[in-house]
């Protein structure tokens, strides 16, 4: 049984930040991409960054780009979110997911996930 596993939110001031980490289990993702996604109550899940965990490949939203970092670790099956210089819009239900490289889709699209986690609350405050 395939389980995805956030942890890592919390409350955090503006600017500051976070690491988000997703442990992963159940099977071998080395034919998978994985992704963080996020979602606020009343708003359509939103994507946040992907990384293909055989190549290396890394895709960011333009909201986050050059203040999140996503990375992976293969050996503990961990994908990391590095989170920096946050935003009170940051605020959300994080969720990471994994998807089929084959697969169709965007990789914007949450559509094409077959895997997610349960969520991590992300609080941003002035």
């Amino acid at each position: 049984q395939v389980q995805l596993v956030e942890s890592g939110g919390g409350l955090v001031q503006a600017g500051g930040s976070l690491r988000l980490s997703c442990a992963a289990s159940g099977r071998t993702f080395s034919n998978y991409a994985m992704g963080w996604f996020r979602q606020v109550p009343g708003k359509e899940r939103e994507f946040v960054a992907t990384i293909n965990l055989s190549g290396g490949g890394t895709y960011y939203a333009e909201s986050v780009k050059g203040r999140f970092s996503i990375s992976g670790d293969n050996d503990k099956n961990t994908m990391y979110l590095q989170m920096s210089s946050l935003k009170l819009e940051d605020t959300a239900v994080y969720y990471c997911a994994a998807r089929y490289l084959a697969t169709g889709t965007a990789v914007t699209d949450p559509r094409g996930y077959s895997y997610w986690g349960q969520g991590t609350q992300v609080t941003v405050s002035s």
